[in-house]
């Protein structure tokens, strides 16, 4: 009989308070290296300016265990559950609130999330369905994994979506993400990642655009048309010379990542969703080795 990894909601509560804190301190290693390689590539010497005072930024927030940025964001928690996993569903989720909450009055951070109507903010960082709790299914056996992202309005507000017919073809989703990368200009705070989802649903197209932004730099689509639509569309972005903080330049994107669902026959639906310059992201993998806290 196979052994089952039983998670306790303790720890899980105290992971979602650490990663909260974690991600909206420390920027992930692979963000930094985006920076550097725009660094060494970027023409214009203003620009060159502009990336290097993002770069000392980074360096002072970790140097002196301060936040990367003062927006706090939504807080999203991505659910990856494999196989052999026992957990009590609605406790997960409960779990996950209370270490939210925890992170933002215990450290403190300031609570970026009210109420839509009357604009009451609770000073928790939670409300109305918030904390996002997103749950998909992975075939890896007894490894729960909790990825946590702080969505700042700054980037969020970056969000476009249009259903394309079939008949609009490759050029009208080019179209589109490049009108929506022209649209978003400085103000969500470029370099970004640009998420990209295509196909599904409505509500499953922009999902995956939000996927598609938090991905790893580096990363490629799995489906090799998406793949060679990546690098068609980063290219393309980045000769729009927005640049750094919308003041010119070659450095618009550290890169555009796309994502693919199956869709109806007489739709095409495409997503934008942005990632600022700060791309911050945490995760916690359970195992039966313990807990392991990284990006």
């Amino acid at each position: 009989m196979t052994d089952t990894l039983h998670i306790a909601m303790d720890a899980v509560e105290e992971a979602a308070k650490l990663l909260y804190i974690r991600a909206l301190k420390v920027l992930p290693d692979d963000i930094k290296q985006g920076f550097a390689r725009l660094d060494s590539t970027e023409s214009d010497g203003l620009a060159r300016s502009v990336l290097a005072t993002m770069i000392e930024n980074i360096a002072v927030a970790e140097r002196t265990d301060n936040l990367l940025c003062q927006d706090t964001g939504i807080p999203i928690y991505n659910i990856s559950i494999g196989r052999n996993v026992s957990f009590d569903g609605w406790e997960l989720k409960q779990a996950i609130r209370r270490g939210a909450e925890r992170a933002t009055r215990e450290h403190p951070l300031r609570s970026s999330v009210v109420h839509p109507l009357t604009r009451v903010n609770e000073h928790t960082s939670c409300g109305l369905h918030v904390p996002v709790i997103n749950l998909d299914f992975t075939e890896e056996d007894r490894v729960l994994r909790i990825e946590m992202v702080p969505k700042g309005s700054g980037s969020e507000n970056g969000s476009f979506l249009q259903m394309l017919i079939p008949a609009d073809g490759i050029a009208g989703i080019k179209r589109f993400v490049v009108d929506a990368a022209i649209r978003a200009g400085g103000k969500v705070c470029p370099p970004t990642i640009l998420g990209v989802g295509l196909g599904g649903t409505s509500d499953l197209c922009m999902h995956l655009a939000k996927v598609a932004a938090t991905r790893a730099l580096g990363s490629r689509c799995a489906d090799p048309e998406g793949a060679k639509l990546e690098e068609e569309l980063g290219e393309a972005v980045n000769s729009l010379g927005i640049g750094p903080q919308g003041l010119g330049g070659d450095s618009t994107a550290f890169a555009v990542h796309v994502e693919l669902a199956a869709t109806h026959i007489t739709m095409n639906p495409v997503a934008v969703n942005v990632q600022c310059h700060s791309a911050r992201r945490a995760s916690a993998t359970f195992t039966t080795s313990g807990v392991e806290i990284g990006f």
